[in-house]
């Protein structure tokens, strides 16, 4: 039994040896056949055909778009500072980050007490001062009264004097007479003299009394302006940021304690490089009041909103580049600021000028168009502009041609292709055709009239075909193989 058993097992082993050596033998034949057969059809192995994508060179007009980053930023911020220091005695309610306030309301309050003392004091000097300019009026008046009567004495002993010179002349006076007629009158003219000196003493403390009262009186502004001071009011409507802060602490002069912003007068800034500056300007180089579109991407939700740019900065800027531009917004509600937005601006509309994908275009601005038979030709365009995903691309040798959107190493000059349209769908492909010589034509006209199984529509149409030039490869091939068969 057991030589039995391995007798059997070397006749199986010894069988599935040989069913392995037919199986390849006939794989190995059945490949020499098949070569053979397509040698004797002059088919040899077939060229690879790619599928490409292709969009339509279509040159127009075309807005570009330039995309940066901005930052919003409010028009009116304003610092909240003291004006004068002292205790907090008195806050808005809504004194706080994010807090509200409306023109005109009070934002805080400070002790006044410091002031009114203060203000006390120069009231009180002014009235010292309005005091001693009514003393010192009353004196240069008195001071003019006494000059004039001096003159009035002077003029009447002039008078004396001429009348003793009269008697003097009509030999009824002396000599003595006259001396002491003139020595009056030099003391009437000294007279004049120092009350002239009392009068001009008191022009001066007058004017000195004035001064010392404007002086008090700015002193005085200036204590009622701190006592308004203590009070501070909100010169516009909006939020409150950067609180610093509270009822009862105290605050120095001039310290920062908060800051007020509006926040519906916002606007974005950003910066462009000088090229891109350079076409934003019209022809007299004055900045265009173009369009803008404002991206706010919130965890994949989007806000959008639009603008017009307003003005740019007189100055780059140390260690900066490019210009910095400013754009106003229409719709506000959803930003604040400090965000960090992407701006579109529309720029002047390009002539023709064809939109096409960026991966369409090689790095040394070529692009592969589809050409006769399905095979791919190369050609050379001009880079206008890059937007996004797409390029904006001059040429004028490729009006409606049929440029392959996206390039890969496969693809290449004299590369065939079967061409995909944008909706995804093949374009329909020529039928292949092949040039018969006049042996192998009539021989396939001899089969076909020979054949009696195929329909005589379809017979019809194959000796059609077969009196033309060149023939469908595919016709060709089928009818070959039932010849060989």
């Amino acid at each position: 039994m057991r030589f039995l058993r391995k007798s059997l097992t070397g006749l199986f082993l010894l069988g599935a040896t040989l069913a392995l050596f037919a199986f390849a033998f006939s794989m190995v034949r059945s490949a020499i056949e098949n070569k053979d057969d397509g040698q004797r059809r002059g088919g040899g192995p077939r060229e690879r055909i790619f599928a490409v994508n292709v969009v339509p060179f279509e040159a127009g007009q075309q807005t570009p778009i330039l995309q940066v980053f901005g930052e919003v930023q409010s028009q009116r911020s304003l610092d909240i500072r003291a004006a004068v220091g002292g205790t907090v005695i008195e806050l808005h309610p809504d004194f706080q980050n994010g807090g509200q306030v409306s023109e005109g309301d009070i934002i805080l309050r400070i002790d006044p007490s410091n002031a009114d003392t203060a203000l006390a004091l120069v009231r009180a000097d002014m009235a010292d001062a309005q005091a001693d300019l009514r003393e010192a009026t009353r004196a240069l008046e008195l001071a003019r009264d006494e000059v004039s009567a001096a003159r009035q004495q002077a003029a009447l002993r002039l008078k004396a004097l001429k009348r003793q010179n009269d008697l003097v002349e009509r030999g009824v006076g002396t000599e003595a007479s006259v001396e002491t007629a003139e020595f009056a009158v030099s003391s009437a003219n000294q007279a004049i003299l120092t009350r002239r000196q009392s009068f001009q003493a008191a022009e001066a403390r007058l004017n000195k009394t004035e001064a010392r009262v404007l002086r008090v009186g700015i002193s005085l502004t200036e204590a009622e302006r701190n006592l308004r001071d203590t009070v501070l009011r909100a010169t516009f409507s909006g939020s409150l940021a950067n609180v610093v802060v509270v009822k009862g602490g105290t605050v120095a002069n001039n310290e920062r304690i908060g800051q007020l912003v509006d926040p519906l007068a916002l606007e974005v800034a950003f910066r462009v490089s000088t090229s891109q500056h350079q076409r934003l300007l019209d022809d007299d180089g004055v900045l265009r009041t173009s369009k803008i579109s404002v991206t706010l991407d919130v965890l994949g939700a989007k806000m959008k909103t639009t603008g017009v740019l307003t003005r740019e900065a007189a100055v780059v800027g140390e260690g900066l580049s490019g210009r910095l531009l400013f754009a106003s917004l229409a719709d506000v509600k959803s930003l604040r600021p400090g965000d960090f937005v992407t701006v579109d601006i529309t720029e002047p509309p390009l002539n023709w000028v064809a939109k096409l994908p960026a991966s369409a275009l090689s790095g040394n601005n070529k692009v592969l168009v589809v050409g006769e038979n399905e095979r791919l030709t190369e050609a050379e365009v001009t880079l206008v502009r890059r937007q996004g995903n797409d390029v904006l691309v001059r040429s004028r040798e490729l009006r409606d041609a049929k440029v392959v959107a996206e390039r890969s190493p496969v693809l290449g000059s004299g590369i065939k292709v079967r061409v995909i349209v944008a909706d995804g769908s093949e374009e329909p492909e020529a039928p292949a055709m092949v040039k018969l010589d006049p042996e192998r034509r009539a021989k396939l006209i001899a089969f076909l009239e020979a054949n009696k199984r195929i329909p005589k529509a379809v017979k019809k149409r194959m000796l059609n075909q077969l009196a033309q030039p060149e023939v469908p490869s595919e016709m060709v091939e089928r009818l070959e193989s039932r010849m060989g068969g």
